[in-house]
């Protein structure tokens, strides 16, 4: 896996019910290396940071190989890297396959997979079509949240190289699985595993008691 796009977003005002909304979902390429801080990326504009940002929310990662799904959903937007909001689109990334709690070299900086993308009403503006809220939920294709353990520059062609993986641990897919399909005959113990995993964020499974 390698890095194929840097994006970066400048603040952008978008109209929500009647009202000015500012959102750093507007990403884009950029033809620099960009650097991962603890708590956000250097020069991107998190707007809202009850939902961005932070420990666990430092960078967005996504997948490029997911992209020819979504164009063919919608083949008339205009379309670049930087789409879904993600700060680094990487090949290859597969969330059936990453764990949570999993540390990867990436560049000069070392990210742990934390959390997967929970998508709001912006992704929907951005789309022209609040639909695309319910087929990112379904598709699975969330891409991720990391935490940045050690802050570093990131560019283009670096690779995402395994560190350490939390082998017994879930995978994205799965934790998106308990967010947004649980059914207690199916998943009551995938549900035990994820609730007992120390590295699954606490905001997560205070969503997911709820099921218990």
């Amino acid at each position: 896996m390698k890095v194929v796009s840097t994006n970066i977003a400048q603040g952008k005002t978008i109209l929500w019910r009647g009202n000015e909304v500012k959102t750093g979902i507007y990403k884009h390429p950029v033809h620099e290396p960009i650097f991962l801080g603890i708590e956000d990326v250097k020069d991107d504009h998190v707007i809202d940071r009850r939902y961005h940002g932070g420990v666990d929310k430092a960078c967005y990662l996504y997948s490029s190989h997911h992209y020819p799904y979504w164009k063919m959903k919608y083949p008339d937007l205009d379309w670049n890297y930087g789409m879904f909001g993600e700060n680094l689109t990487i090949d290859r990334f597969d969330e059936h396959i990453i764990k949570i709690g999993s540390i990867y070299t990436l560049g000069d900086a070392s990210i742990q997979i934390s959390r997967p993308r929970q998508p709001c009403y912006k992704l929907g503006v951005r789309f022209g079509n609040q639909g695309v809220i319910r087929e990112f939920i379904d598709s699975l294709f969330s891409g991720v949240y990391v935490r940045v353990l050690k802050p570093g520059s990131v560019k283009v062609e670096d690779q995402f190289i395994l560190q350490d993986e939390n082998t017994t641990g879930i995978s994205i897919a799965e934790l998106n699985t308990l967010l947004f399909h649980y059914n207690e005959d199916e998943h009551k113990g995938l549900l035990i595993k994820a609730l007992g995993d120390p590295l699954v964020s606490d905001d997560d499974k205070k969503y997911f008691r709820k099921w218990l």
